[in-house]
């Protein structure tokens, strides 16, 4: 009987721990969409602010955060992934590795504005690349870099040894076995953790604060070497610091609508992915 009841409220307590939870995520979906899709149109993702924010849309936004969210991919994903295949194929497990490993997952949990003074120091004045695009995107690619390593590494870990013994045992050498068997057997799983990453750094508003962001741009960036408009950081300045916030207010609900629907896209692609892979499994 005591068994029976332990089951009951164990049970009744994850449900209602779920319940709050979809309820609070249900009434801010809902709050956003019916104050943000009054301000969805065409007009508002295709053309630029005017009249000092308050009218037209969010366009260099849109296309900042696109640029940015890309640049970010370029620089991360190359090196974490060849960093986490290295750890998990070719390092030997000391004391050296299992630092490496702490290390990162320190990283992971860094606050994301640290990443940004640190972008400032090093890519801003130390490089000089200036407050820039190139300098946003690299500081975002360093705060990305953990997380990639870590997900890249656990797909890797997913893979079976017997698959990678019998690669070797038909002749191939290591770095053959790797190609040809290890990756295409954990892409699916890498793709799924990086696509998350670059959804979460597509949200990121404090490392670029101090790295290249601008409050106001009337066309969208052209070069790597330019300052730019991004959503998360548009959306923090209707709500926050803009002079007439009411007025605008409207305008930044449909901001974090289209924000919240990028990143939707974005996590949407992940599972695609991992449902793709599961069915030919």
């Amino acid at each position: 009987m005591n068994k029976k009841i332990t089951a009951i409220i164990e049970w009744g307590t994850l449900l209602v721990s779920t319940g709050l939870v979809c309820f609070f995520l249900i009434a801010i979906l809902w709050d956003l969409i019916s104050k943000g899709a009054p301000s969805l149109s065409w007009q508002f993702i295709s053309t630029s602010p005017t009249n000092g924010m308050t009218k037209g849309g969010i366009l260099p936004a849109i296309i900042g955060t696109i640029l940015l969210t890309l640049i970010t991919a370029l620089v991360a994903a190359p090196f974490g992934i060849c960093c986490a295949i290295y750890l998990n194929e070719y390092a030997v497990d000391n004391w050296l590795t299992r630092i490496i490993r702490a290390s990162i997952r320190n990283l992971a949990g860094v606050p994301s504005i640290i990443y940004g003074l640190f972008g400032l120091a090093l890519f801003v004045q130390g490089l000089q690349m200036g407050t820039s695009l190139l300098a946003a995107g690299l500081t975002l690619g360093l705060l990305s870099l953990p997380y990639i390593i870590i997900t890249t590494e656990e797909a890797l870990r997913r893979i079976p040894n017997r698959m990678r013994e019998a690669a070797l045992a038909v002749g191939a050498t290591k770095f053959e076995s790797i190609r040809d068997v290890v990756l295409p057997s954990a892409i699916p799983g890498m793709l799924t953790g990086l696509v998350l990453t670059l959804s979460r750094a597509a949200g990121e508003t404090a490392p670029i604060l101090f790295t290249g962001v601008a409050f106001y741009i009337n066309k969208p960036a052209g070069y790597l070497n330019q300052e730019f408009m991004a959503l998360p950081y548009h959306l923090y300045m209707l709500s926050t610091q803009h002079q007439a916030i009411e007025q605008v207010r409207p305008l930044a609900y449909g901001t974090a609508l289209v924000l919240i629907i990028v990143v939707f896209l974005l996590n949407l692609s992940a599972f695609y992915i991992r449902y793709q892979h599961s069915k030919h499994e």
